[in-house]
C-alpha cells in the first residue's frame, strides 16, 4: 500500500477509536434516566461549563487507560467522598474498575469555622459572675472524628470543648415533673492536669416527655439539592437520614419539603408522616447540581412552616446542608436577623451538617444558635442514627427554651477560675435576668454538661496580684464553706417569661482524690481534656493524650451505644495523626 494511503488509513482509525472513547466516557458519565422532581418555580441542572469540564477530565483521564466492560455501580453512600482527580476518583470509585463512573464534586481545605480565643482565667473577686447559654450542639465532635478517621488532626477552629463533652450522655438523676423540667448535678474534684486547682461539674438533664403525651410535630425538611451537594456523603446521606427520622414521626404528624439550588421551590406540599410511601418517593427522586440559593430555600421553608402552624405542637424547620450559600443573601449578619425575627412566631430551626471540604460551619452556627435550634454534624449513618433515631425525642421536642446558667464565685474561697469551652455562648451579666435575650433550648430527656477550673486560695494562681488590688473579701457568717452559687433560668417551650432554679457549690459535693468523682464527671473531664489539646494546650497542663485514654478507660462505664468506646479509639488516631489533610490529586 503506498505510504500516504497507509498514513490516512492510520488518520482514520485514530478519528474513530477517539470518537469511541468519547462516546463511551460520556454515556459513562450521564446519569440514568429518572423520574425528576418537579420542584415548585425551577429546575437546576449543573451548569453546561461543569457539565464541560467534567467530560473534559474524563475524557482526558481515559484516553491513558483503556476502557473496560461496564458493572454495577458502587452502593449509593459512602463514608467519605472520593479523593484526587476528578476524573480518576470517579474512575477508581468501582472496586473492580470496570466502568467510569459520573465525578463527584470535592473541594479540600475549604472548610470554614469561626475562630474564638479562648476563655481565659478570671480574678474572682473582680469578676466574680460568670454567664452562658447552655449548648447541647453536637457537630464539632462529629467533624472532628470524621477528620481524625481521615488520618488529620482537626484544624482547631472545629473543636468545641463543650460540643465535645455533650456529645455523650450522662446518667444524671431525672427531672421529676414538666412543672419543673430540670435536675442539677454538682460536683467539684481535683484537676487532673494542674496539681492544686480543682474542677467543677454542673450537670443538668431535661424532663422526658413520653411519646403517648408528645406533641404533634409540623416538619419542613429543607434540602440542599446545589451542585456542592454532589457525593455520596452529602445528597445521598440526608436522604438515609431523613428516611430514619420519618420512622420516628407518629401518623398525625405532617412533613413538607423544601428544596434549593440556583432558586428553591416546594417539592411535597405539607402530608401525613403515616403516607411514609409517598414521602420517601419524593425523598428518592431529589439529586443534586446548580448553584446554592440557601437564603430564599429557608425563607420558604419557614413560610411554608408557619401557613401550617400548629399552636399546640412542635413547629420545626430541618435544614440538610454544607452551607455552601453562593446565591441571593449569604451574608451571615442578614441570615441571621431574618431566623430571630421568624423565630418569635414559633418555628425553631434544627441544622444537619454533612460532607467535607467547603462545609461552612460558621454559617450553620449562626442559623442555629439564633433560630432557636440546634446543630449536628452528619458524617456516617451511624451518626445520622444517633441524632436522628436513638435521640429523636431530644432532637424534635424542647422542653425549656432560652436556657442560660450563672455562676457566682465565693471570693473568699476562690482565688480564679475559668469556664471550659461555651466561648460562642457567652453571656452578659444583666443578660441573665432580661427575658428578651435569646439562649440554648434542651430537648426532651437530654443532659447538659459544663465543667470549670477553679484555682482555691492558696492555690497555683494564672494572674498575679496588682499592687493597688482590694483585699479578698471577707468569709460571710455560714458561707465559708461554698466554693459558690448557681442559678439556672429557663422558659417552657410556650412561654414568655423566665423561671429560676438554684443551687450551692459547696464542699458536701466535693471529693479528695480524682478517682473517687463521679464516673461520669470524670469521662467529661477526660473528653474536655483531649478538646483542649486539639485545641493547642493553652490551659491543659501537664495533660498529655495518653492521660486522656487512662481517664477515658477508667470512666468508660457502661457504654450500650459504643460511643464511649469510639471516643478511646479517636484519642488513639490522634496519637499519630497528620497535622494537615493531604490535598489528593
Amino acid at each position: 500500500m503506498p505510504r500516504n494511503s497507509l498514513l490516512i488509513a492510520g488518520g482514520l482509525s485514530a478519528m474513530l477509536l477517539a470518537s469511541c472513547t468519547r462516546t463511551a466516557v460520556e454515556e459513562a458519565a450521564a446519569p440514568a434516566p429518572a423520574e425528576e422532581v418537579v420542584v415548585t418555580g425551577t429546575r437546576t441542572p449543573g451548569s453546561a461549563a461543569e457539565q464541560r469540564a467534567r467530560t473534559a477530565d474524563m475524557a482526558q483521564y481515559a484516553a491513558s487507560e483503556p476502557m473496560p466492560s461496564p458493572a454495577p455501580p458502587p452502593p449509593p453512600v459512602m463514608a467519605m467522598a472520593p479523593v484526587g482527580s476528578l476524573a480518576k476518583r470517579a474512575f477508581m470509585a468501582s472496586s473492580d474498575r470496570r466502568v467510569a463512573l459520573p465525578g463527584y464534586y470535592q473541594d479540600v481545605g475549604r472548610d470554614k469555622f469561626t475562630t474564638v480565643a479562648e476563655n481565659p482565667f478570671k480574678v474572682a473577686r473582680e469578676e466574680p459572675v460568670s454567664t452562658f447559654s447552655i449548648d447541647v450542639d453536637t457537630a464539632s465532635y462529629s467533624f472532628v472524628r470524621a477528620s481524625l478517621t481521615g488520618n488529620a488532626l482537626p484544624q482547631p477552629a472545629a473543636v468545641r470543648t463543650e460540643e465535645m463533652i455533650n456529645y455523650f450522655p450522662y446518667d444524671y438523676a431525672a427531672a421529676r415533673s414538666a412543672d419543673q423540667p430540670f435536675s442539677t448535678n454538682v460536683a467539684v474534684f481535683p484537676s487532673p492536669w494542674t496539681e492544686g486547682r480543682k474542677l467543677v461539674r454542673i450537670g443538668i438533664r431535661g424532663y422526658e416527655i413520653q411519646r403517648a403525651t408528645r406533641p404533634r410535630a409540623n416538619l419542613v425538611f429543607l434540602i440542599d439539592t446545589s451542585g456542592s451537594m454532589n457525593a455520596p456523603n452529602k445528597l445521598p446521606l440526608v436522604k438515609q437520614s431523613l428516611s430514619m427520622l420519618l420512622d420516628q414521626l407518629n401518623g398525625n404528624d405532617r412533613v413538607a419539603i423544601v428544596t434549593y439550588a440556583g432558586s428553591a421551590g416546594t417539592a411535597l406540599e405539607p402530608t401525613p408522616a403515616s403516607d411514609k410511601g409517598k414521602i420517601l418517593a419524593v425523598l428518592e427522586r431529589l439529586g443534586a447540581g446548580g448553584s446554592t440559593a440557601g437564603a430564599e430555600g429557608i425563607r420558604q421553608a419557614y413560610a411554608l412552616a408557619e401557613q401550617n402552624l400548629d399552636p399546640q405542637g412542635v413547629n420545626r424547620v430541618i435544614l440538610a446542608t454544607d452551607g455552601d450559600f453562593n446565591v441571593g443573601i449569604t451574608s451571615q449578619d442578614e441570615l441571621k436577623g431574618f431566623v430571630e425575627r421568624e423565630r418569635g412566631k414559633g418555628v425553631f430551626l434544627s441544622v444537619l451538617g454533612f460532607g467535607m471540604g467547603n462545609y461552612n460551619d460558621a454559617l450553620m452556627q449562626t442559623l442555629a444558635q439564633n433560630g432557636n435550634g440546634a446543630a449536628a454534624y452528619i458524617d456516617t449513618v451511624g451518626e445520622a442514627r444517633k441524632a436522628l433515631v436513638d435521640e429523636a425525642t431530644s432532637t424534635l421536642f424542647p422542653i425549656a427554651k432560652d436556657v442560660k446558667i450563672q455562676v457566682e464565685f465565693n471570693p473568699a474561697a476562690i482565688a480564679e477560675y475559668r469556664l471550659i469551652g461555651y466561648e460562642t455562648r457567652m453571656l452578659a451579666r444583666e443578660d441573665f435576668e432580661n427575658d428578651k435575650v435569646d439562649a440554648g433550648d434542651v430537648g426532651s430527656g437530654q443532659t447538659v454538661t459544663a465543667l470549670y477550673e477553679i484555682v482555691p486560695m492558696g492555690g497555683p494562681r494564672a494572674i498575679g496580684d496588682l499592687r493597688y488590688s482590694t483585699p479578698a473579701a471577707q468569709r460571710q457568717t455560714g458561707l465559708g464553706s461554698e466554693y459558690g452559687f448557681v442559678k439556672i433560668r429557663y422558659k417552657t417551650p410556650k412561654s414568655t417569661t423566665s423561671r429560676l432554679i438554684s443551687t450551692p457549690i459547696n464542699r458536701a459535693v466535693e471529693v479528695r482524690r480524682f478517682e473517687d468523682a463521679p464516673r461520669d464527671a470524670r469521662f467529661a473531664t477526660g473528653v474536655a481534656g483531649f478538646a483542649e489539646l486539639l485545641r493547642g494546650g493553652k490551659y491543659s497542663g501537664t495533660m498529655t493524650y495518653d492521660d486522656v485514654l487512662r481517664i477515658a478507660l477508667a470512666a468508660r462505664g457502661d457504654d450500650g451505644f459504643g460511643y464511649r468506646s469510639e471516643f478511646v479509639q479517636l484519642v488513639r488516631q490522634a496519637k499519630t495523626a497528620a497535622s494537615l489533610a493531604r490535598l489528593e490529586r
